[in-house]
């Protein structure tokens, strides 16, 4: 999802200012001391981040978080899954509520900036679309003109969908909603003729309903949204664990390293960046202050990028998503872990 924060980015950034610890502390020792990762994610998107009737979360921003704990505390059950809605997950983490944020967020100009994130990477690439009912007979979204449109306030979410309309030279009237569970309710209750949002949210979301195939996501996308998890600006340390614990897991995947095969590819690889990378050779660890096999248990949480995937909103899943741009740079894709040496 895109928010904006309501607080506005001159808030947020005072809110920063005034975090002390948060935003200049050592993130690494905090989490070791405390023996317990805080980890902002969604309070509930299918496939991304959801927890069970028993309050157990799964999906593939919670494989992300369970990865980094593995990483720094040696257990990749170590963590404390904080839910954060559109609106707060970004005070969150500059107030140091959460200490990495994973949900399902877009890396733009002003948040790397003015709101003085850092987002250690892109873990989806994604885009903005729209989904409707079948029964409304829509196959583009060039048809929408005059429709109700159910969409989250204060997002960027917002402007994609005024600019597109614009140019399009059609309009249209919002249904403003706070949280995609309500967008969700306001849809399927028939308040809006469609409803917007990044494409894997749509997704994410149609599989949760009880007739999928009565909904149809159509085909544009009307705007890039690279998602990934975020950290603080004023640690350096701490955002190069995060993102070499993102580029572990593209990296396992590239190279064949998946959590079946970790141990025996830790001995017996003749592959020198599999070497490194699994801590056979070299000290990689010792550099952002984690022992040498700080990547293989952060790939050994839940597996490679790939397995990641695939098993959380892959096309064998009921979110059905393909690979596409994020499939492995070898592979026609995006996805590429910069070198570990």
């Amino acid at each position: 999802m895109k928010t904006t924060v309501f607080l506005g980015a001159a808030a947020v950034s005072a809110l920063i200012a005034g975090a002390g610890f948060a935003a200049e502390g050592d993130t690494l020792a905090q989490v070791k001391a405390r023996g317990e990762l805080l980890c902002g994610v969604n309070p509930g998107l299918v496939g991304f981040a959801s927890p069970d009737a028993n309050g157990n979360w799964s999906g593939f921003d919670i494989s992300f978080c369970k990865a980094v704990a593995a990483a720094v505390l040696g257990d990749a059950s170590k963590v404390k899954y904080i839910p954060l809605t559109g609106q707060t997950r970004f005070t969150g983490l500059a107030s140091g509520e959460v200490d990495l944020l994973a949900r399902n967020s877009t890396w733009t100009f002003s948040r790397d900036t003015d709101l003085k994130l850092d987002f250690i990477g892109v873990n989806y690439y994604d885009g903005q679309g729209f989904m409707v009912p079948k029964s409304l007979g829509v196959s583009s979204a060039k048809e929408l003109d005059g429709a109700t449109i159910c969409i989250q306030t204060g997002t960027t979410t917002e402007l994609n969908l005024a600019d597109y309309f614009k140019a399009n030279n059609m309009t249209y009237q919002p249904v403003n909603i706070d949280s995609n569970s309500e967008g969700e309710q306001q849809y399927l209750a028939g308040a809006c003729d469609a409803y917007t949002t990044d494409a894997s949210g749509l997704a994410a979301t149609r599989a949760a309903f009880a007739n999928p195939g009565d909904h149809v996501i159509l085909p544009e996308i009307i705007s890039k949204e690279p998602l990934g998890p975020a950290v603080r600006h004023g640690d350096s340390n701490w955002a190069d664990i995060a993102r070499w614990t993102l580029y572990a897991l593209i990296a396992a995947e590239e190279y064949g390293v998946t959590s079946a095969n970790i141990e025996e590819l830790a001995k017996s690889s003749q592959n020198p960046e599999v070497q490194r990378l699994l801590g056979t050779t070299d000290d990689l660890g010792k550099m952002i202050g984690l022992d040498k096999d700080w990547a293989k248990r952060a790939i050994a949480a839940s597996g490679n990028y790939g397995e990641i995937f695939a098993a959380t909103i892959g096309e064998q899943t009921p979110i059905g998503l393909a690979r596409g741009l994020n499939a492995q740079w070898t592979q026609g894709g995006l996805m590429y872990a910069m070198p570990f040496r």
